[in-house]
């Protein structure tokens, strides 16, 4: 089955009808990572709740917030599902911070992305190796740079197929689905966070912003960390 024809059996389906064909046609395959926003809570309720064959993994910087690691531990205990967590090489970590310190992020666009390949990136590439597809929270509101990403790709990246099953979906229908099914999220959103990653390069957002605007505040870029190629529009 090509992409396109996949992508034509997705198109009407739910969030839990798509997750479970994906895991059918690709059994064993199937990883989501979660980095435990709104986003990737409904998508973990419905790989859990309807026990789906899907390895849900999130990716431990070392700088995360403490109301991420309370909320890791509230998913664990509340669906009783194993999550697999990744953590940079811990000789890369050392080698940057003994040669630029512990705020090098500040310094530039480049050396902020240089601190998101050892954290994230090349911990991600690691946590994908064996698997066909890849799951993901992304919805292409969130920011003009998704826009242009479609619900079924191939990422040449990571040579895996990724799947945004909840690509279309508004914020409002998102938070609906949050509150229908009582899902555990992290209380930083009531504080006006919106996309929630480390804590030194977070912020909470006002009226109005961007929901991108509270990552890497301090920056004019594109807000993205290297984990998603940006889409070609």
């Amino acid at each position: 089955m090509t992409l396109q024809e996949l992508t034509e059996k997705l198109k009407d389906e739910s969030l839990a009808s798509g997750l479970e064909l994906i895991t059918n046609l690709y059994s064993g395959k199937v990883v989501f990572s979660s980095a435990f926003g709104q986003e990737d809570q409904a998508i973990t309720h419905a790989i859990f709740k309807n026990d789906l064959d899907v390895k849900i993994f999130t990716l431990d910087t070392g700088r995360l917030f403490k109301e991420t690691y309370d909320l890791i531990d509230q998913t664990r205990s509340r669906y009783k599902k194993t999550i697999e967590v990744f953590y940079p090489q811990t000789e890369k970590v050392q080698q940057l911070v003994s040669e630029k310190g512990m705020h090098s992020f500040y310094n530039s666009v480049e050396e902020r992305k240089e601190c998101c390949f050892i954290r994230k990136v090349e911990p991600l590439q690691r946590a994908l190796k064996g698997a066909d597809v890849w799951i993901t929270g992304l919805r292409s509101s969130q920011s003009a740079n998704r826009e242009g990403f479609k619900q079924l790709e191939w990422d040449e990246q990571n040579k895996v197929i990724k799947y945004n099953p909840i690509l279309d979906w508004s914020y409002d229908e998102l938070i609906k689905y949050l509150t229908d099914h009582n899902v555990p999220y992290n209380k930083l959103h009531d504080q006006g966070f919106i996309s929630i990653g480390c804590a030194p390069c977070t912020r909470a957002i006002t009226t109005g912003e961007d929901p991108r605007a509270g990552r890497w505040w301090w920056e004019s870029s594109q807000k993205e960390c290297g984990l998603h190629q940006l889409a070609k529009v």
